[in-house]
């Protein structure tokens, strides 16, 4: 599929020089930031959420703390 999308010209410069310095078209490049940003779009809840409170307060404390607030 073609699509016309307008794109502001200091991002077109942005894109010219990083397709010159991975040796890629600018075409390609949009096309994997397209993929990479479908493909994050599709992680679920779960994923998403999967080690949020690592290394932050339990979740023991963080309930204790929120309910002292009431």
């Amino acid at each position: 599929m073609r699509a016309l999308v307008d794109i502001p010209d200091d991002m077109v410069e942005r894109l010219n020089a990083l397709s010159r310095e991975k040796g890629v078209s600018r075409a390609s490049l949009i096309r994997s930031a397209l993929t990479r940003l479908v493909d994050e779009a599709q992680i679920g809840d779960v994923d998403a959420a999967f080690g949020l409170w690592r290394g932050g307060e339990d979740g023991l404390a963080y309930q204790e703390r929120m309910r002292s607030e009431w």
